[in-house]
């Protein structure tokens, strides 16, 4: 399986052409809109590749910064010619739509195993840019972070029709996904500051005090569960998606929190412990359905909970977790001979799940790369001991 994974980024790399800079690595041959470019995708991508081939994994990187807007706005998925789409020209959102911003980890990842910390100083600008474009455009009232998706439903945080969203009232409401990723943007923000000697005082305070929005404004003590503001506030808007998990992978919740939170929800089997783990909302929810972000599993998302994980020293769990998530992996690709989109969480055939019943495109992609980072898993599970 891990061959073939590495067979698809061969496939799915191109040669350098306008936007880029440099040879560019599409979502994966598979990807019903065709080749397309960007988004939390390319991240996934990236720590793939990273230990074997850096200097490709550097390039994506470099890829992904080129187009940002003088607003500080990166875009999501820039949309190329050619792929399944046969699609003739090139396009992209340049001002209504970010994503997750997750490349600085992957920078951070790239100086690690490299150990090439000059090129903090490529992306040190790029980073503190973006965050003003957060603070601009996507600053909750009073403290926190949003996503579009509460306002516009073009499902900036990367998961379409998410359950979040289904009953509540629009406005800059902090979401815990936006505001654990820009959490991270603040943190690596004043270590690269440090690092280039520049004054990190700023980028030390909001870190300080996006954490301590984080544990206690987007925290329920009684649930031992992390929410969006609108959910804390009001019970019977509670559910269980996997984005509550966001505060762990950033190492924005206390020791206790992430106890709690790992052996109560990631390692309960009626929750997110699902036979592929894990399920992008809990098992147990009156939500949960076999259809996209709804329920059903994404490889990506099982390698981030493994992080979490770790963050708090708990090997057992991202063991666990990675363990999982690659046996059943590897059963459907022996099954099927196919890397898919994402995975039925019961242990079920990807192609029972439905993607989106009002498109023409209602099952998992086959051979897709960007939500599947299997060798980087793969890495990580043996790193465990």
């Amino acid at each position: 399986m891990l061959g073939y994974v590495a067979g698809l980024h061969q496939q799915a790399t191109h040669p350098a052409t306008w936007p880029f800079d440099y040879e560019w690595e599409d979502l994966g041959p598979g990807y019903v809109y065709g080749n397309a470019f960007g988004h939390w995708d390319v991240v996934h991508e990236i720590l793939d590749v990273l230990p074997s081939y850096p200097e490709h994994a550097l390039h994506q990187l470099l890829n992904d910064i080129k187009n940002q807007e003088p607003s500080g706005l990166l875009p999501g998925s820039i949309y190329m010619p050619g792929g399944l789409s046969k699609r003739d020209s090139i396009t992209w959102n340049k001002n209504t739509q970010g994503h997750p911003p997750l490349w600085p980890l992957a920078v951070q990842e790239y100086v690690k195993v490299t150990h090439d910390s000059s090129v903090v100083r490529t992306f040190y600008t790029p980073l503190i840019r973006q965050i003003a474009w957060f603070e601009n455009n996507r600053k909750a009232e009073n403290e926190g972070f949003f996503y579009n998706d509460i306002l516009l439903k073009k499902w900036e945080s990367g998961v379409d029709e998410g359950i979040r969203f289904d009953e509540v009232a629009k406005g800059a409401l902090a979401c815990v996904d936006a505001t654990s990723h820009v959490y991270a943007l603040y943190q690596i923000a004043a270590q690269w500051a440090r690092q280039l000697g520049l004054n990190a005082d700023y980028y030390e305070k909001r870190t300080q005090e996006l954490r301590s929005f984080i544990q206690t404004g987007l925290y329920v003590p009684a649930d031992g569960m992390f929410y969006d503001s609108w959910a804390v506030k009001d019970a019977k808007l509670r559910n269980l998606p996997f984005e509550s998990m966001w505060p762990l992978v950033t190492g924005a919740a206390t020791k206790e929190q992430a106890d709690r939170y790992i052996d109560t929800y990631l390692l309960n089997k009626s929750v997110f412990l699902t036979n592929h783990p894990i399920a992008t909302v809990g098992r147990r929810d009156p939500k949960f359905e076999l259809r996209m972000w709804r329920g059903p599993a994404w490889n990506s998302m099982a390698y981030w909970a493994a992080r979490g994980c770790l963050n708090y020293g708990r090997k057992d769990a991202a063991k666990i977790i990675l363990e999982k998530a690659l046996d059943d992996s590897a059963k459907q690709f022996k099954r099927t001979g196919t890397i898919w989109e994402f995975y039925n969480p019961l242990g079920g055939k990807p192609e029972d799940l439905k993607r989106k019943p009002n498109t023409k495109y209602n099952t998992p992609c086959r051979d897709y790369l960007g939500h599947n980072p299997l060798i980087e898993m793969a890495r990580l599970y043996d790193s465990v001991k």
